[in-house]
Protein backbone atom coordinates (compact mmCIF):
# COMPACT_ATOMS: atom_id res chain seq x y z
CA UNK A 1 0.00 0.00 0.00
CA UNK A 2 2.91 2.04 0.05
CA UNK A 3 1.51 3.28 -4.16
CA UNK A 4 -1.74 3.50 -5.62
CA UNK A 5 -1.16 0.03 -7.12
CA UNK A 6 0.28 -1.21 -4.30
CA UNK A 7 -1.75 -3.95 -2.34
CA UNK A 8 -0.80 -7.21 -0.41
CA UNK A 9 -0.24 -10.59 -2.51
CA UNK A 10 -2.26 -13.33 -1.89
CA UNK A 11 -0.73 -15.50 0.94
CA UNK A 12 0.61 -12.47 3.01
CA UNK A 13 -0.20 -13.44 6.19
CA UNK A 14 -1.40 -10.17 8.54
CA UNK A 15 -0.34 -9.99 12.27
CA UNK A 16 0.47 -13.50 12.58
CA UNK A 17 -3.71 -14.80 12.24
CA UNK A 18 -4.89 -13.77 8.67
CA UNK A 19 -3.69 -14.88 5.59
CA UNK A 20 -4.83 -13.01 3.06
CA UNK A 21 -6.78 -15.03 -0.36
CA UNK A 22 -7.72 -12.39 -2.58
CA UNK A 23 -8.25 -8.24 -2.71
CA UNK A 24 -11.41 -7.22 -2.65
CA UNK A 25 -11.62 -3.97 -2.87
CA UNK A 26 -9.79 -0.18 -2.36
CA UNK A 27 -10.34 3.34 -0.81
CA UNK A 28 -9.02 6.60 -0.44
CA UNK A 29 -7.16 5.26 2.79
CA UNK A 30 -8.09 1.72 3.38
CA UNK A 31 -8.15 -1.92 0.88
CA UNK A 32 -10.18 -5.15 1.61
CA UNK A 33 -9.49 -8.57 1.51
CA UNK A 34 -11.34 -12.19 1.88
CA UNK A 35 -8.53 -13.65 4.61
CA UNK A 36 -8.92 -16.86 6.29
CA UNK A 37 -7.56 -17.79 10.13
CA UNK A 38 -5.26 -20.17 11.47
CA UNK A 39 -8.27 -22.41 11.77
CA UNK A 40 -8.85 -22.09 7.98
CA UNK A 41 -12.28 -19.69 8.58
CA UNK A 42 -13.13 -17.25 6.09
CA UNK A 43 -13.49 -13.09 6.86
CA UNK A 44 -13.49 -10.55 5.55
CA UNK A 45 -10.74 -8.17 6.42
CA UNK A 46 -10.18 -4.09 6.16
CA UNK A 47 -6.88 -3.13 6.11
CA UNK A 48 -6.74 1.30 6.94
CA UNK A 49 -3.39 3.34 6.34
CA UNK A 50 -3.11 5.58 9.56
CA UNK A 51 -1.21 7.95 7.50
CA UNK A 52 -4.06 8.38 5.23
CA UNK A 53 -6.39 8.88 7.46
CA UNK A 54 -8.08 12.10 8.58
CA UNK A 55 -8.15 13.71 11.92
CA UNK A 56 -12.05 12.95 12.09
CA UNK A 57 -11.30 9.63 11.62
CA UNK A 58 -9.97 8.82 15.18
CA UNK A 59 -11.69 9.03 18.11
CA UNK A 60 -10.02 11.41 21.54
CA UNK A 61 -8.01 8.18 22.50
CA UNK A 62 -6.30 7.74 19.25
CA UNK A 63 -8.58 4.70 17.86
CA UNK A 64 -10.00 3.86 14.25
CA UNK A 65 -13.61 5.13 15.11
CA UNK A 66 -15.16 2.90 12.35
CA UNK A 67 -13.68 -0.21 14.26
CA UNK A 68 -14.64 0.98 17.57
CA UNK A 69 -18.28 1.61 16.60
CA UNK A 70 -18.68 -1.58 15.02
CA UNK A 71 -17.20 -3.11 18.19
CA UNK A 72 -20.33 -2.06 20.20
CA UNK A 73 -22.77 -2.79 17.65
CA UNK A 74 -24.24 -6.66 17.12
CA UNK A 75 -27.50 -7.15 15.00
CA UNK A 76 -29.09 -9.35 12.43
CA UNK A 77 -28.62 -6.72 9.84
CA UNK A 78 -25.90 -5.19 10.23
CA UNK A 79 -21.97 -6.55 9.56
CA UNK A 80 -20.46 -8.58 12.41
CA UNK A 81 -17.62 -7.46 14.12
CA UNK A 82 -14.77 -10.32 14.80
CA UNK A 83 -11.79 -8.86 15.65
CA UNK A 84 -9.17 -5.54 15.03
CA UNK A 85 -5.46 -4.78 15.65
CA UNK A 86 -2.85 -2.74 14.59
CA UNK A 87 -0.15 -3.99 12.42
CA UNK A 88 3.33 -2.49 10.54
CA UNK A 89 4.15 -3.41 7.04
CA UNK A 90 6.87 -1.97 4.97
CA UNK A 91 7.74 0.24 7.81
CA UNK A 92 4.12 1.54 7.63
CA UNK A 93 1.18 1.34 10.19
CA UNK A 94 -2.00 -0.07 9.55
CA UNK A 95 -5.15 -0.91 11.45
CA UNK A 96 -7.08 -3.88 10.78
CA UNK A 97 -10.91 -4.80 11.08
CA UNK A 98 -11.98 -8.74 10.99
CA UNK A 99 -15.65 -9.02 10.22
CA UNK A 100 -17.78 -12.04 9.94
CA UNK A 101 -17.87 -13.15 6.05
CA UNK A 102 -21.35 -12.83 4.63
CA UNK A 103 -21.99 -15.76 1.82
CA UNK A 104 -23.81 -13.80 -0.73
CA UNK A 105 -23.99 -11.13 -3.18
CA UNK A 106 -24.24 -6.92 -2.48
CA UNK A 107 -28.08 -5.06 -3.42
CA UNK A 108 -26.48 -3.81 -6.40
CA UNK A 109 -24.55 -7.04 -8.19
CA UNK A 110 -28.62 -8.11 -6.94
CA UNK A 111 -30.31 -5.55 -8.92
CA UNK A 112 -27.28 -6.63 -12.17
CA UNK A 113 -28.16 -10.31 -12.58
CA UNK A 114 -31.93 -9.64 -12.40
CA UNK A 115 -32.45 -6.11 -13.61
CA UNK A 116 -35.32 -5.61 -11.99
CA UNK A 117 -36.71 -6.23 -8.45
CA UNK A 118 -40.19 -7.03 -7.48
CA UNK A 119 -41.99 -4.99 -5.33
CA UNK A 120 -42.41 -8.27 -2.23
CA UNK A 121 -37.87 -8.13 -2.64
CA UNK A 122 -37.66 -4.72 -2.10
CA UNK A 123 -39.98 -3.97 0.40
CA UNK A 124 -38.16 -7.46 2.05
CA UNK A 125 -34.97 -5.73 1.98
CA UNK A 126 -35.96 -2.21 2.78
CA UNK A 127 -37.37 -3.80 6.19
CA UNK A 128 -34.13 -5.13 6.95
CA UNK A 129 -32.42 -2.35 6.57
CA UNK A 130 -34.37 -0.23 8.62
CA UNK A 131 -34.06 -2.58 11.56
CA UNK A 132 -30.72 -2.38 11.48
CA UNK A 133 -31.07 1.45 11.08
CA UNK A 134 -33.39 1.39 14.02
CA UNK A 135 -30.89 -0.32 15.87
CA UNK A 136 -27.92 2.24 14.99
CA UNK A 137 -30.27 5.14 15.68
CA UNK A 138 -31.10 3.78 19.22
CA UNK A 139 -27.87 4.14 20.46
CA UNK A 140 -27.20 6.44 22.60
CA UNK A 141 -26.06 8.37 21.52
CA UNK A 142 -27.46 7.43 18.23
CA UNK A 143 -25.32 5.95 15.10
CA UNK A 144 -25.75 7.60 11.62
CA UNK A 145 -24.41 5.32 8.70
CA UNK A 146 -24.20 8.47 6.29
CA UNK A 147 -23.23 5.89 3.42
CA UNK A 148 -26.04 4.02 2.97
CA UNK A 149 -26.84 2.40 -1.04
CA UNK A 150 -27.30 -0.06 -3.30
CA UNK A 151 -23.25 -1.05 -3.02
CA UNK A 152 -23.51 -1.01 0.90
CA UNK A 153 -26.10 -3.70 1.43
CA UNK A 154 -25.15 -7.05 1.25
CA UNK A 155 -27.72 -10.43 0.91
CA UNK A 156 -26.56 -12.95 3.58
CA UNK A 157 -27.44 -15.81 1.22
CA UNK A 158 -26.22 -18.86 3.84
CA UNK A 159 -29.61 -19.52 4.57
CA UNK A 160 -33.02 -20.18 3.75
CA UNK A 161 -33.94 -16.32 3.25
CA UNK A 162 -31.05 -14.05 2.08
CA UNK A 163 -31.15 -11.57 4.95
CA UNK A 164 -30.32 -8.13 4.37
CA UNK A 165 -26.60 -6.72 6.28
CA UNK A 166 -25.82 -2.68 6.31
CA UNK A 167 -22.10 -3.04 5.63
CA UNK A 168 -19.19 -0.63 4.86
CA UNK A 169 -19.26 1.99 8.17
CA UNK A 170 -16.38 3.93 6.54
CA UNK A 171 -18.89 7.10 7.29
CA UNK A 172 -20.66 6.54 10.06
CA UNK A 173 -20.29 8.67 13.30
CA UNK A 174 -22.29 9.11 16.46
CA UNK A 175 -25.16 11.59 15.93
CA UNK A 176 -23.13 14.21 18.48
CA UNK A 177 -19.77 14.45 16.20
CA UNK A 178 -19.18 16.90 13.59
CA UNK A 179 -18.77 15.65 9.87
CA UNK A 180 -17.90 18.89 8.36
CA UNK A 181 -14.12 18.39 7.87
CA UNK A 182 -14.91 14.80 7.28
CA UNK A 183 -13.84 14.51 2.94
CA UNK A 184 -17.19 13.10 1.75
CA UNK A 185 -16.18 12.65 -2.45
CA UNK A 186 -16.63 8.50 -1.84
CA UNK A 187 -20.24 9.59 -1.15
CA UNK A 188 -22.93 8.78 -4.33
CA UNK A 189 -24.68 12.25 -4.59
CA UNK A 190 -27.96 10.64 -5.81
CA UNK A 191 -28.11 9.14 -2.19
CA UNK A 192 -27.81 12.17 0.18
CA UNK A 193 -30.20 14.06 1.22
CA UNK A 194 -30.08 17.83 0.35
CA UNK A 195 -28.98 19.02 3.73
CA UNK A 196 -26.45 16.67 3.17
CA UNK A 197 -24.76 18.98 0.64
CA UNK A 198 -24.66 21.63 3.71
CA UNK A 199 -22.45 18.96 5.82
CA UNK A 200 -25.86 18.29 8.13
CA UNK A 201 -26.28 14.21 8.44
CA UNK A 202 -28.85 13.07 10.96
CA UNK A 203 -31.38 10.14 11.43
CA UNK A 204 -33.76 11.26 8.71
CA UNK A 205 -30.52 11.71 5.67
CA UNK A 206 -30.37 7.87 6.49
CA UNK A 207 -34.06 7.00 5.97
CA UNK A 208 -33.84 9.61 2.67
CA UNK A 209 -31.05 7.10 1.70
CA UNK A 210 -33.22 3.93 1.99
CA UNK A 211 -35.68 5.71 0.46
CA UNK A 212 -33.36 6.08 -2.52
CA UNK A 213 -32.18 2.88 -2.41
CA UNK A 214 -36.13 1.31 -2.74
CA UNK A 215 -36.45 3.85 -6.13
CA UNK A 216 -33.35 2.22 -7.22
CA UNK A 217 -34.34 -1.09 -7.26
CA UNK A 218 -37.71 -0.72 -8.59
CA UNK A 219 -36.97 0.89 -11.46
CA UNK A 220 -33.23 0.77 -12.24
CA UNK A 221 -31.96 4.41 -11.46
CA UNK A 222 -31.72 6.47 -8.33
CA UNK A 223 -34.49 9.34 -8.62
CA UNK A 224 -33.94 12.17 -10.66
CA UNK A 225 -30.68 10.63 -12.17
CA UNK A 226 -28.69 12.88 -14.23
CA UNK A 227 -25.70 11.92 -16.25
CA UNK A 228 -22.95 13.86 -14.39
CA UNK A 229 -19.91 12.39 -16.31
CA UNK A 230 -19.78 15.52 -18.42
CA UNK A 231 -20.40 18.10 -15.68
CA UNK A 232 -17.29 19.74 -13.83
CA UNK A 233 -16.79 18.51 -10.01
CA UNK A 234 -18.00 21.98 -8.77
CA UNK A 235 -21.13 21.85 -11.12
CA UNK A 236 -22.64 18.23 -10.05
CA UNK A 237 -24.53 19.72 -7.06
CA UNK A 238 -25.92 22.34 -8.11
CA UNK A 239 -27.05 20.12 -11.30
CA UNK A 240 -28.60 17.67 -8.93
CA UNK A 241 -30.30 19.98 -6.50
CA UNK A 242 -31.31 21.51 -9.76
CA UNK A 243 -32.73 18.35 -10.99
CA UNK A 244 -34.65 17.69 -7.59
CA UNK A 245 -37.07 20.44 -8.09
CA UNK A 246 -38.88 18.50 -10.65
CA UNK A 247 -41.92 16.18 -9.92
CA UNK A 248 -40.42 12.50 -9.49
CA UNK A 249 -42.04 10.02 -12.00
CA UNK A 250 -43.57 6.30 -10.94
CA UNK A 251 -43.99 4.29 -14.16
CA UNK A 252 -45.78 0.70 -13.75
CA UNK A 253 -44.49 -1.91 -11.99
CA UNK A 254 -44.57 -5.17 -14.37
CA UNK A 255 -44.97 -7.38 -11.27
CA UNK A 256 -48.38 -6.19 -9.41
CA UNK A 257 -50.81 -3.63 -10.02
CA UNK A 258 -51.29 0.18 -9.54
CA UNK A 259 -53.37 -0.47 -6.97
CA UNK A 260 -50.74 -2.61 -5.04
CA UNK A 261 -47.99 -0.10 -4.89
CA UNK A 262 -49.63 3.21 -4.03
CA UNK A 263 -48.31 2.23 -0.11
CA UNK A 264 -45.06 1.23 -0.81
CA UNK A 265 -44.63 4.76 -3.66
CA UNK A 266 -46.16 6.75 -1.30
CA UNK A 267 -43.68 5.62 1.47
CA UNK A 268 -40.49 6.61 -1.27
CA UNK A 269 -42.21 9.85 -1.82
CA UNK A 270 -42.18 10.94 2.36
CA UNK A 271 -38.70 9.49 2.95
CA UNK A 272 -37.14 11.22 -0.21
CA UNK A 273 -39.01 14.31 0.90
CA UNK A 274 -36.92 17.58 -0.36
CA UNK A 275 -37.97 18.99 2.93
CA UNK A 276 -36.63 17.15 6.19
CA UNK A 277 -40.03 18.15 8.25
CA UNK A 278 -41.85 16.11 5.84
CA UNK A 279 -39.78 13.12 6.29
CA UNK A 280 -40.58 9.97 8.99
CA UNK A 281 -39.00 11.00 11.99
CA UNK A 282 -37.55 7.65 13.09
CA UNK A 283 -36.68 3.77 11.36
CA UNK A 284 -39.76 2.61 13.30
CA UNK A 285 -42.32 5.02 11.91
CA UNK A 286 -41.06 4.06 8.41
CA UNK A 287 -41.25 0.50 9.39
CA UNK A 288 -44.87 0.91 10.40
CA UNK A 289 -45.51 2.76 7.58
CA UNK A 290 -43.71 0.03 5.22
CA UNK A 291 -45.94 -2.48 7.31
CA UNK A 292 -49.29 -0.49 6.83
CA UNK A 293 -49.64 -0.33 10.26
CA UNK A 294 -49.93 3.91 10.09
CA UNK A 295 -51.20 6.15 7.29
CA UNK A 296 -48.81 8.18 5.61
CA UNK A 297 -49.27 11.81 4.76
CA UNK A 298 -46.86 13.24 1.58
CA UNK A 299 -46.77 16.60 1.39
CA UNK A 300 -47.32 17.65 -1.99
CA UNK A 301 -44.78 19.37 -4.30
CA UNK A 302 -45.42 23.41 -4.49
CA UNK A 303 -46.88 24.94 -7.20
CA UNK A 304 -44.90 27.03 -9.58
CA UNK A 305 -46.62 30.30 -9.22
CA UNK A 306 -47.70 31.71 -12.90
CA UNK A 307 -50.57 33.69 -12.22
CA UNK A 308 -51.37 34.42 -16.13
CA UNK A 309 -51.09 30.59 -17.01
CA UNK A 310 -53.67 28.71 -18.27
CA UNK A 311 -52.12 25.55 -17.92
CA UNK A 312 -53.24 23.81 -14.71
CA UNK A 313 -50.53 21.75 -13.07
CA UNK A 314 -51.78 18.64 -11.90
CA UNK A 315 -50.04 17.06 -8.37
CA UNK A 316 -53.07 13.99 -7.71
CA UNK A 317 -52.46 10.67 -7.69
CA UNK A 318 -52.51 10.00 -11.48
CA UNK A 319 -52.34 6.36 -13.21
CA UNK A 320 -53.09 5.33 -9.31
CA UNK A 321 -56.45 6.76 -10.61
CA UNK A 322 -57.09 4.58 -13.58
CA UNK A 323 -58.02 0.55 -13.16
CA UNK A 324 -56.30 -1.22 -16.39
CA UNK A 325 -54.98 0.13 -19.21
CA UNK A 326 -51.60 -0.95 -17.32
CA UNK A 327 -49.64 -1.23 -21.07
CA UNK A 328 -50.96 2.09 -22.20
CA UNK A 329 -49.47 3.64 -18.86
CA UNK A 330 -46.12 1.57 -19.17
CA UNK A 331 -45.73 2.71 -22.96
CA UNK A 332 -46.53 6.67 -21.85
CA UNK A 333 -43.97 6.25 -18.98
CA UNK A 334 -41.37 5.00 -20.67
CA UNK A 335 -41.89 7.11 -24.10
CA UNK A 336 -43.13 10.24 -22.68
CA UNK A 337 -42.57 10.95 -18.87
CA UNK A 338 -39.19 9.27 -19.02
CA UNK A 339 -38.13 10.90 -21.95
CA UNK A 340 -38.62 14.47 -20.74
CA UNK A 341 -37.11 13.78 -17.39
CA UNK A 342 -34.10 11.71 -18.98
CA UNK A 343 -33.51 14.48 -22.02
CA UNK A 344 -29.54 13.53 -21.65
CA UNK A 345 -30.02 9.57 -21.29
CA UNK A 346 -32.79 9.11 -24.21
CA UNK A 347 -30.84 11.43 -26.65
CA UNK A 348 -27.70 9.12 -26.33
CA UNK A 349 -29.90 6.67 -28.14
CA UNK A 350 -31.02 8.84 -30.49
CA UNK A 351 -34.65 9.29 -28.94
CA UNK A 352 -36.98 12.24 -27.95
CA UNK A 353 -40.45 11.90 -26.93
CA UNK A 354 -43.35 11.22 -29.71
CA UNK A 355 -45.43 14.54 -30.66
CA UNK A 356 -48.94 13.20 -29.91
CA UNK A 357 -50.81 10.54 -29.22
CA UNK A 358 -54.07 9.70 -30.22
CA UNK A 359 -56.78 7.67 -28.13
CA UNK A 360 -60.28 6.57 -29.80
CA UNK A 361 -62.91 4.33 -28.84
CA UNK A 362 -66.99 4.37 -27.68
CA UNK A 363 -67.68 7.00 -25.33
CA UNK A 364 -67.82 6.80 -21.85
CA UNK A 365 -63.99 4.61 -21.80
CA UNK A 366 -62.54 7.35 -20.04
CA UNK A 367 -60.34 8.51 -22.73
CA UNK A 368 -60.12 12.35 -21.64
CA UNK A 369 -59.79 11.16 -18.15
CA UNK A 370 -56.76 8.99 -18.83
CA UNK A 371 -55.62 12.53 -20.62
CA UNK A 372 -55.54 14.15 -17.81
CA UNK A 373 -54.21 11.13 -15.21
CA UNK A 374 -51.10 11.26 -17.34
CA UNK A 375 -51.00 14.86 -16.64
CA UNK A 376 -50.91 14.22 -12.90
CA UNK A 377 -48.65 11.19 -12.89
CA UNK A 378 -45.68 13.23 -15.18
CA UNK A 379 -46.57 16.61 -12.47
CA UNK A 380 -46.39 18.64 -16.29
CA UNK A 381 -48.42 21.76 -17.00
CA UNK A 382 -52.36 20.39 -18.74
CA UNK A 383 -54.25 23.00 -20.93
CA UNK A 384 -57.94 20.89 -21.88
CA UNK A 385 -58.70 22.36 -25.20
CA UNK A 386 -62.49 21.79 -26.31
CA UNK A 387 -63.21 22.92 -29.57
CA UNK A 388 -65.40 25.82 -28.33
CA UNK A 389 -62.57 27.53 -27.03
CA UNK A 390 -60.82 28.07 -29.56
CA UNK A 391 -63.73 29.41 -32.10
CA UNK A 392 -63.42 32.72 -33.42
CA UNK A 393 -66.05 35.06 -35.38
CA UNK A 394 -63.00 36.68 -37.23
CA UNK A 395 -61.32 35.38 -40.17
CA UNK A 396 -58.22 33.45 -39.44
CA UNK A 397 -58.96 33.88 -35.63
CA UNK A 398 -59.35 30.37 -34.42
CA UNK A 399 -55.87 29.94 -36.38
CA UNK A 400 -54.41 32.85 -34.37
CA UNK A 401 -55.79 30.86 -31.45
CA UNK A 402 -54.25 27.77 -32.24
CA UNK A 403 -50.97 29.64 -32.54
CA UNK A 404 -50.84 30.92 -29.38
CA UNK A 405 -51.71 27.71 -27.86
CA UNK A 406 -48.73 26.14 -28.43
CA UNK A 407 -46.64 28.91 -28.02
CA UNK A 408 -47.93 28.93 -24.16
CA UNK A 409 -47.61 25.27 -24.07
CA UNK A 410 -43.76 25.62 -25.15
CA UNK A 411 -43.14 28.60 -22.39
CA UNK A 412 -43.85 26.18 -19.82
CA UNK A 413 -42.86 22.98 -20.94
CA UNK A 414 -43.03 20.38 -20.51
CA UNK A 415 -46.74 20.89 -20.84
CA UNK A 416 -49.30 18.08 -22.44
CA UNK A 417 -52.17 19.34 -23.86
CA UNK A 418 -55.62 17.62 -24.52
CA UNK A 419 -57.66 18.01 -27.68
CA UNK A 420 -61.29 16.66 -27.15
CA UNK A 421 -63.09 16.24 -30.04
CA UNK A 422 -60.17 15.74 -32.50
CA UNK A 423 -62.52 14.95 -35.18
CA UNK A 424 -64.09 18.65 -34.57
CA UNK A 425 -60.53 20.23 -34.77
CA UNK A 426 -59.02 18.76 -37.73
CA UNK A 427 -62.01 17.26 -39.90
CA UNK A 428 -61.25 15.79 -43.31
CA UNK A 429 -60.33 18.71 -45.59
CA UNK A 430 -62.24 17.29 -48.38
CA UNK A 431 -65.91 17.57 -49.58
CA UNK A 432 -67.85 20.34 -47.71
CA UNK A 433 -65.07 21.46 -45.71
CA UNK A 434 -64.49 25.30 -45.74
CA UNK A 435 -61.33 27.29 -46.92
CA UNK A 436 -61.43 28.96 -43.25
CA UNK A 437 -61.86 25.00 -42.01
CA UNK A 438 -58.50 23.82 -44.32
CA UNK A 439 -56.46 27.12 -43.01
CA UNK A 440 -56.98 25.81 -38.84
CA UNK A 441 -56.01 22.48 -39.90
CA UNK A 442 -53.00 23.36 -41.98
CA UNK A 443 -52.21 25.87 -38.59
CA UNK A 444 -52.23 22.59 -36.51
CA UNK A 445 -50.27 20.26 -38.94
CA UNK A 446 -47.40 23.02 -38.36
CA UNK A 447 -47.61 23.07 -35.18
CA UNK A 448 -47.89 19.63 -34.69
CA UNK A 449 -44.42 19.38 -36.57
CA UNK A 450 -41.99 17.87 -34.12
CA UNK A 451 -43.57 19.73 -31.28
CA UNK A 452 -42.06 16.71 -28.92
CA UNK A 453 -38.31 19.03 -29.09
CA UNK A 454 -39.84 21.84 -27.53
CA UNK A 455 -41.32 19.84 -24.36
CA UNK A 456 -44.93 19.78 -25.68
CA UNK A 457 -46.98 16.42 -26.02
CA UNK A 458 -50.21 16.20 -27.39
CA UNK A 459 -53.35 13.74 -26.69
CA UNK A 460 -56.06 13.90 -28.88
CA UNK A 461 -59.10 12.39 -28.03
CA UNK A 462 -62.35 11.17 -30.35
CA UNK A 463 -64.86 8.82 -30.61
CA UNK A 464 -65.20 9.72 -34.36
CA UNK A 465 -60.90 8.87 -36.28
CA UNK A 466 -62.66 8.08 -39.76
CA UNK A 467 -63.71 11.77 -39.88
CA UNK A 468 -59.84 13.10 -38.59
CA UNK A 469 -57.88 14.59 -41.77
CA UNK A 470 -54.70 11.41 -42.45
CA UNK A 471 -52.26 14.34 -43.10
CA UNK A 472 -52.29 14.62 -39.04
CA UNK A 473 -51.97 10.99 -38.22
CA UNK A 474 -48.53 10.49 -39.45
CA UNK A 475 -45.48 10.01 -37.78
CA UNK A 476 -43.76 13.78 -36.93
CA UNK A 477 -47.20 14.57 -35.90
CA UNK A 478 -49.73 12.09 -34.36
CA UNK A 479 -47.36 9.29 -33.42
CA UNK A 480 -49.19 7.33 -31.79
CA UNK A 481 -52.98 5.96 -32.21
CA UNK A 482 -54.72 3.91 -29.18
CA UNK A 483 -58.13 1.86 -29.38
CA UNK A 484 -59.83 2.35 -25.59
CA UNK A 485 -62.11 -0.14 -25.49
CA UNK A 486 -64.77 -0.84 -23.03
CA UNK A 487 -63.03 -1.97 -19.84
CA UNK A 488 -62.57 -5.68 -19.38
CA UNK A 489 -63.32 -7.96 -16.26
CA UNK A 490 -60.12 -7.66 -14.74
CA UNK A 491 -60.48 -3.13 -15.16
CA UNK A 492 -64.27 -3.64 -14.52
CA UNK A 493 -63.60 -5.30 -11.44
CA UNK A 494 -60.82 -2.70 -10.29
CA UNK A 495 -63.27 0.07 -10.85
CA UNK A 496 -65.96 -1.34 -8.58
CA UNK A 497 -63.22 -1.18 -6.00
CA UNK A 498 -62.12 1.96 -6.64
CA UNK A 499 -65.88 3.14 -6.88
CA UNK A 500 -66.78 2.10 -3.72
CA UNK A 501 -64.02 2.51 -1.59
CA UNK A 502 -65.01 5.33 0.38
CA UNK A 503 -68.91 4.63 0.91
CA UNK A 504 -70.69 3.07 3.05
CA UNK A 505 -70.27 -0.64 2.22
CA UNK A 506 -71.25 -3.78 3.54
CA UNK A 507 -69.21 -7.00 4.18
CA UNK A 508 -69.03 -9.23 1.38
CA UNK A 509 -69.73 -7.37 -1.76
CA UNK A 510 -68.88 -10.06 -4.85
CA UNK A 511 -66.25 -8.11 -7.02
CA UNK A 512 -66.34 -10.66 -9.22
CA UNK A 513 -69.55 -11.43 -9.67
CA UNK A 514 -70.14 -7.05 -10.28
CA UNK A 515 -68.10 -7.54 -13.25
CA UNK A 516 -68.80 -10.83 -14.28
CA UNK A 517 -72.82 -8.89 -14.79
CA UNK A 518 -71.47 -5.55 -16.34
CA UNK A 519 -69.60 -6.97 -19.82
CA UNK A 520 -69.56 -3.75 -21.86
CA UNK A 521 -70.44 -1.55 -19.55
CA UNK A 522 -67.92 1.54 -19.85
CA UNK A 523 -66.53 3.49 -17.19
CA UNK A 524 -69.36 5.79 -17.16
CA UNK A 525 -71.97 3.04 -16.78
CA UNK A 526 -70.27 1.83 -13.96
CA UNK A 527 -70.21 5.06 -11.89
CA UNK A 528 -73.43 5.45 -12.75
CA UNK A 529 -74.06 1.89 -11.17
CA UNK A 530 -72.24 2.67 -7.85
CA UNK A 531 -73.61 6.13 -7.42
CA UNK A 532 -77.45 5.05 -7.92
CA UNK A 533 -76.89 1.85 -5.19
CA UNK A 534 -75.17 5.46 -2.69
CA UNK A 535 -78.85 6.46 -2.87
CA UNK A 536 -80.59 3.75 -2.86
CA UNK A 537 -78.47 2.94 0.56
CA UNK A 538 -79.07 6.52 1.76
CA UNK A 539 -82.57 6.58 1.19
CA UNK A 540 -82.61 3.70 3.75
CA UNK A 541 -79.49 5.43 6.08
CA UNK A 542 -78.19 1.52 5.79
CA UNK A 543 -74.57 0.66 4.20
CA UNK A 544 -74.20 -0.15 0.29
CA UNK A 545 -75.12 -3.91 -0.23
CA UNK A 546 -74.66 -6.96 -3.11
CA UNK A 547 -78.19 -6.71 -3.36
CA UNK A 548 -78.59 -3.06 -4.66
CA UNK A 549 -75.63 -3.38 -6.42
CA UNK A 550 -77.27 -6.38 -8.28
CA UNK A 551 -80.63 -4.28 -8.85
CA UNK A 552 -79.26 -1.58 -9.77
CA UNK A 553 -77.40 -3.71 -12.80
CA UNK A 554 -80.59 -5.87 -13.74
CA UNK A 555 -82.49 -2.19 -13.97
CA UNK A 556 -79.66 -0.67 -16.14
CA UNK A 557 -78.18 -1.08 -19.45
CA UNK A 558 -75.32 -0.07 -21.50
CA UNK A 559 -74.73 3.33 -22.64
CA UNK A 560 -73.48 1.87 -25.71
CA UNK A 561 -74.86 -0.30 -27.99
CA UNK A 562 -72.89 -3.70 -28.81
CA UNK A 563 -73.49 -2.62 -32.46
CA UNK A 564 -71.80 0.30 -31.83
CA UNK A 565 -68.68 -1.33 -29.86
CA UNK A 566 -68.42 -3.58 -33.39
CA UNK A 567 -67.93 -0.41 -35.12
CA UNK A 568 -65.34 0.42 -33.36
CA UNK A 569 -63.81 -2.97 -33.51
CA UNK A 570 -63.97 -2.39 -37.18
CA UNK A 571 -62.26 0.95 -37.26
CA UNK A 572 -59.96 -0.47 -35.29
CA UNK A 573 -59.22 -3.38 -38.39
CA UNK A 574 -58.73 -1.18 -41.10
CA UNK A 575 -56.85 1.12 -38.89
CA UNK A 576 -53.84 -1.73 -38.21
CA UNK A 577 -55.10 -3.10 -41.55
CA UNK A 578 -53.33 -0.06 -43.34
CA UNK A 579 -50.37 0.08 -44.58
CA UNK A 580 -49.56 3.47 -43.30
CA UNK A 581 -49.99 2.55 -39.70
CA UNK A 582 -48.49 -0.22 -39.15
CA UNK A 583 -46.50 0.37 -37.01
CA UNK A 584 -49.29 2.03 -34.59
CA UNK A 585 -50.02 0.52 -31.41
CA UNK A 586 -53.70 -0.25 -30.88
CA UNK A 587 -54.20 -1.15 -26.86
CA UNK A 588 -56.11 -0.19 -24.07
CA UNK A 589 -58.60 -2.40 -21.77
CA UNK A 590 -58.04 -6.08 -22.81
CA UNK A 591 -60.98 -7.60 -24.24
CA UNK A 592 -62.20 -10.91 -23.98
CA UNK A 593 -61.98 -11.98 -27.39
CA UNK A 594 -58.57 -10.35 -28.41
Amino acid sequence: MASEVNILPKSTIIDEKYTVHFHLGKSEFSESYRVKNSAGKTFFLKLFNLAKLQRSQFDPSGKVKEIELLKSCRHPNLVNYADSGDWIYTNQRFSYLVLDFISGETVRDLLKREKELDLFKVKSIALGVLNGLKYLHNQNPPILHNHLNHQNVMMDLSGKMGIPKIIDFSYARLFTTSIKVFSKKELNPFYLAPECFNDVFSPKSDLYALGTMMYHLLYGLPPWFVDISDYKKDEIVTTILERRKKPLKFQKLNTVEFSEVDMIISVIKKSIDQNPDNRFNSADEMIRALNGEIQIDVKPAPKKDNKESKAEKCDTNGFGAIAGMDELKEILYNDVIRALDEQELYKTYGLTIPNGLLLYGPPGCGKSFFAEKLAEEAGYNYIEVKPSSLASIYVHGAQEKIGELFNQAREEAPTIINFEEFDALVPKREGNTSHHQSGEVNEFLAQLNNCGKDGVFVIATTNQPNLIDPAVLRAGRIDKVIFIPPPDHKARKEMFRKLLKDRPLDFGIDYDELSDRTENYVSVDLKFLADEAARSALKLKSKITQKMLSDVIESTRPSVLLTEIQKYTEIKSRFEGDPSMESRTTIGFKTSNS
